[in-house]
Order: C-alpha cells, then structure tokens, then sequence
C-alpha cells in the first residue's frame, strides 16, 4: 500500500516543501540474498517501483524497475538470481528534511527515479520522481 501525501499550507507560501511532505512512508524491503523474483513481485503487489535491500536495520541497495528489466534481459533464472547480483550497492539517500527541489536535481543529475530516505541512519521511506512531480503540481494548483 502506498501512502503518499502532499502537505501544502497556503497561508505559509514561502515554506519550501521537503522530502518528508511527499514521501512514501510505507516501502518494500528484502535482503540481498532474496531471489529478484521475490522482490519483483512483492513491489507489483505493492505498487512500488523499487525495493530497499537492508541486511538487519541496515540499507545496503536498492532494486528498481529498471534493475528487474535488466535481470530479466539477461536470460537469468530471476527465481534462482540473487537481488545482490542487480541492485544498486549504497545508493544515494536524502534525509527527510531534504527540500523537494535539491531532492529532484540529486536524481535528475544522477538519472535515477528513487531515492531511499533516512533519518539517523533508519530508513523513513523511499520519494520516486513521481513524488515530486506530483508534489509541483498539487503546490502550483493550489496557489491558482
């Protein structure tokens, strides 16, 4: 389940919003070990573009759409693959105080969609790029 929201206040005009405001709190984790058919699968029931790769409470990759694309073009057995051979090791994360613009300039610099979110080295979530381009658009037709 997604739950992604867009806070606005328009009697604080001047208030950047940041990563916190539009993320996705709730996100899908599995460990490096996992199979990629696993983790595919669990990000379409979850409707998620991506897969955060944590051994105990530590993030250690990310898998993407893009990632599973690229398995799957490669002829492997994605029951057999193992989510490390394909992830992204140590992404790039921003923290949740992170405003939306540096967050967006951050991903498109690097041409990725999503980035993991952490506080204190805990993981608060994952903001896609969808996140942000809804979260311009909401803001831009709520001052109208």
């Amino acid at each position: 389940m997604r739950s992604a929201k867009v806070a606005y206040d328009s009697s604080r005009p001047s208030r950047a919003l940041t990563v916190r405001d539009v993320m996705t709190v709730r996100v899908v984790t599995t460990s490096p070990d996992n199979p990629v058919a696993g983790a595919a699968a669990a990000m379409v029931r979850h409707k998620v573009g991506s897969a955060l790769i944590m051994q105990s409470r530590i993030l250690t990759g990310i898998l993407t759409e893009r990632d599973v694309l690229r398995a799957a073009a490669s002829g492997s057995d994605l029951t057999d693959s193992p989510v490390s051979a394909w992830m992204t090791k140590d992404p790039e994360q921003v923290s949740p105080d992170t405003t939306v613009e540096d967050a967006l300039q951050l991903m498109l610099l690097h041409g990725f969609r999503h980035l993991p979110v952490l506080e204190d080295r805990e993981v608060r979530g994952v903001v896609s790029l969808r996140d942000l381009a809804a979260s311009r658009i909401t803001r831009q037709s709520s001052r109208g």
